[in-house]
């Protein structure tokens, strides 16, 4: 799959021994870390379409801890060199991965396994509640070419 330019993606490796597991996720001295402003937990519940935002300034440092995702990315930046491209990634406990989404690529999540998604963001700018860097669309009528729906067959 080609990337939208400035998306990064990293596989985790899941250490598990007799007491339980550990999953690194992501270190300051890798060349996929963008910067750290502020780190925080969200959830989606079964079913749940998140998007579509996209952030000005910071930079999303994304992984699913618990359930399954369908991460969407969409590049609507003209001066980019993968304009109009979007992305996909299924992502959480089946498959591990961080995602980096750079500033002003539209991206949201689907969580389609039967219990509740958690997310674990590192971002690069810490929220600034007068003024948020969120900007939004609605998820199921934009000009982004990404269909929500599960596709049976």
């Amino acid at each position: 799959m080609q990337l939208i330019d400035g998306v990064r993606v990293k596989e985790l490796k899941v250490i598990p021994d007799g007491r339980g597991r550990l999953m690194e996720m992501l270190r300051s001295d890798e060349d996929i870390f963008a910067g750290f402003g502020q780190v925080y937990l969200t959830t989606t519940l079964p079913g749940v379409v998140k998007a579509w935002h996209l952030h000005k300034l910071q930079t999303d440092q994304v992984v699913c801890v618990a359930g399954m995702i369908r991460l969407g990315l969409y590049d609507d930046r003209p001066e980019s060199p993968t304009f109009g491209l979007a992305n996909e990634f299924y992502m959480g406990v089946h498959r591990p991965l961080l995602v980096r989404i750079p500033p002003l690529v539209y991206h949201g999540w689907k969580c389609v396994s039967p219990e509740e998604a958690l997310m674990i963001n590192t971002v690069t700018r810490p929220y600034n509640h007068r003024e948020p860097d969120e900007h939004r669309l609605d998820p199921h009528e934009s000009h982004i070419p990404f269909d929500w729906t599960t596709k049976d067959g």
